[in-house]
């Protein structure tokens, strides 16, 4: 049991439960925990994911303009954490952010989870954040991503050059941008999409 209660904000979906990570939160997990409990609540499955977790946090998270908000994804009828879905790279004074996902779960991928995930996530930030623009970025080989930010209405503005390190390697990065006027257009398309249940795989 954590030695420290949390309040996170919880997000929900049909299929899920998003847990809030703030840097508040994240400072106090590495200040207040134990290791085994830090393992448990960021779902971290070894030493090493543990040892570049506590790297990052000892080298600072956030600098004095930019912050980040992590939603971990929780899996309601089975409760394990799956992957996570955040806003990194938030600016607050500019109203961006940029928005990364991943599922760390291979039993849980091809079923439509992320797009869930995804539409909770880029509600909160243009409602609760007061963001103008969200901005992705996915390996060009990466056709699930592609995908997925289509189905948001994602605009894609640009083709960044060994942008990404990946084991070891420079890869290229697509630039892709969703802004607040958009997403209002878009919301009741992605509204009633939820209600009739139709769920594309991500």
């Amino acid at each position: 049991m954590l030695t420290t209660d949390f309040s996170p904000t919880i997000l929900a979906t049909e299929r899920l439960h998003l847990r809030e990570l703030t840097p508040e939160m994240y400072d106090t997990l590495f200040q207040s925990c134990s290791e085994r409990e830090i393992k448990a609540y960021l779902g971290l499955n070894s030493d090493a994911e543990f040892r570049e977790a506590r790297r990052r946090h000892e080298q600072g998270t956030t600098t004095y303009f930019v912050s980040f908000k992590h939603f971990q994804l929780l899996h309601k009828q089975e409760g394990d954490l799956i992957g996570r879905c955040d806003f990194h790279t938030w600016v607050k004074a500019h109203r961006r952010a940029e928005v990364g996902y991943t599922m760390t779960s291979e039993a849980h991928k091809n079923k439509g989870l992320m797009t869930e995930a995804l539409r909770a996530v880029l509600s909160f930030g243009f409602e609760k954040m007061d963001l103008y623009r969200i901005e992705a970025l996915a390996s060009p080989q990466n056709t699930p991503s592609l995908q997925l930010l289509n189905r948001y209405g994602f605009q894609k503005e640009g083709y960044l050059r060994s942008h990404y390190m990946v084991n070891g390697g420079l890869e290229d990065s697509v630039l892709f941008s969703l802004l607040l006027p958009e997403f209002e257009k878009l919301k009741p398309c992605w509204v009633q999409q939820e209600v009739q249940g139709t769920q594309a795989p991500s």
